[in-house]
């Protein structure tokens, strides 16, 4: 589109007359066609995946998930978990223990051993998953920051353990650049 002068121009969605022209038209059918497409989109990714609905149905009716969230364990220890779990009374049917295992393995599965290791397992599981430990991907000088900022927020982190938990935490979930 020109102005007059011979100078291009983005099309104006009004033009001088006020009345509408066909950008404002073509924006409007692209965000009504797309909106719904979100929309879906989120329902999709906000249901409880299978394994945790498991979880939640038949894990939680004998104990909380502390003893799951302390624990990072490797798909055989799970399975032998489980198993223990259903020996002593947990009502699962054969079907549910493979995807049971797998969300065990996938949010709650092995993390690197080191010195701070129990410690993050049973200080930041209070508030946080593990998934959010393995994500936050951080700098020395990143994780310093945040565990400062959970000191403040009340985290039971004591002085002496303080500089496991760095060392661990900036060792093992480093910054992940693409």
């Amino acid at each position: 589109m020109s102005d007059g002068a011979g100078v291009s121009r983005a099309p104006s969605t009004i033009d001088y007359d006020g009345e509408v022209t066909a950008g404002i038209v073509l924006w409007l059918l692209a965000t009504t066609s797309f909106v719904p497409q979100v929309y879906a989109a989120h329902q999709d990714t906000t249901q409880a995946e299978r394994g945790e609905q498991i979880l939640n149905t038949a894990c939680t009716t004998c104990h909380d998930t502390r003893p799951i969230d302390t624990q990072a364990l490797d798909e055989e220890a799970w399975t032998k978990e489980v198993k223990s779990m259903v020996e002593k009374g947990a009502k699962l049917n054969a079907d549910d223990e493979r995807p049971l295992v797998e969300y065990l393995v996938r949010h709650h599965g092995p993390m690197p051993d080191g010195a701070g290791k129990e410690l993050v397992l049973n200080i930041c599981t209070q508030c946080h998953d593990l998934d959010r430990v393995r994500r936050t991907g951080r700098t020395p000088e990143g994780w310093l920051e945040i565990l400062e900022n959970m000191l403040n927020e009340g985290a039971p982190l004591s002085d002496k353990d303080f500089p496991d938990v760095l060392r661990y935490l900036a060792r093992n979930f480093k910054p992940r650049f693409r």
